[in-house]
């Protein structure tokens, strides 16, 4: 697998370079990737079918300036910027691969980044992470990664966060409690269900490189792609807003 720790200059170049990976990998261009970013200013990402007057407290954002964008996968409403770690795998779909089908590949990769991040943690440690919901991992029932996928037709997107020094306020200011909730949230306020990780960056990178072989850098990024991406999709109001 190859890797790309490679964050760009804007939340919607980032969450462009996440999809163009995907079309790359759909048109031949390149394989499996394990791709590492970190924005480094604050934005608000709604999941793909969300609506953001019911998820996102427009007012404190607008306040704030802090941009609302559109994520081409499915999940939650989340904040990102400085502290909040972001990956994207793009792995291949195929009959006998454990990513043959949503509910199968979501179990893999979930199991393999808990195991990641455990090793972390070795004993006597009393942090466990669990596999919580569908796709998130939390401590004591506390959540510090979100995840979602998407599918095309030879490949799958799945990418996600790891809170690890975020400004834990900002979720509570800026969003508004989520319509769908797992079980395991009992209700909760963002306050009371979210927690930072308190490790490094580099130490997440390296877990997560090592337990996905991930050791060959990728040289062919789809800058052009990318740039069609923000222009037609990612910066456009029409997309951000849709729902």
């Amino acid at each position: 697998m190859k890797i790309l720790d490679l964050t760009l200059p804007t939340p919607a170049e980032n969450l462009a370079c996440d999809e163009a990976l995907l079309q790359a990998a759909e048109e031949g261009n390149s394989g499996e990737v394990l791709r590492f970013w970190e924005s480094p200013t604050h934005f608000v990402v709604v999941g793909y079918a969300n609506k953001v007057a019911t998820e996102i407290n427009v007012a404190a954002c607008e306040a704030r300036t802090t941009p609302i964008l559109r994520r081409c996968s499915g999940g939650g409403t989340v904040v990102q910027g400085p502290g909040c770690l972001n990956y994207a795998l793009v792995l291949q779909i195929a009959p006998d691969k454990p990513t043959h089908n949503i509910h199968a590949a979501n179990q893999f990769i979930m199991e393999r980044n808990r195991d990641a991040i455990a090793s972390l943690h070795p004993p006597p440690s009393t942090l466990h992470p669990r596999v919580c919901g569908h796709t998130d991992l939390a401590i004591d029932g506390l959540k510090f990664s979100g995840n979602s996928q998407r599918r095309q037709r030879n490949h799958l997107l799945f990418h996600g966060t790891f809170l690890l020094n975020f400004d834990l306020a900002l979720v509570s200011e800026l969003l508004q409690s989520p319509p769908l909730q797992p079980a395991y949230r009992e209700s909760r306020s963002h306050a009371d269900f979210v927690m930072n990780l308190g490790l490094k960056a580099e130490a997440i990178k390296r877990a997560l490189a090592e337990s996905w072989r991930a050791n060959e850098q990728l040289e062919n990024i789809p800058f052009a792609t990318i740039k069609s991406l923000v222009a037609t999709k990612y910066a456009q109001h029409d997309w951000n807003f849709k729902f």
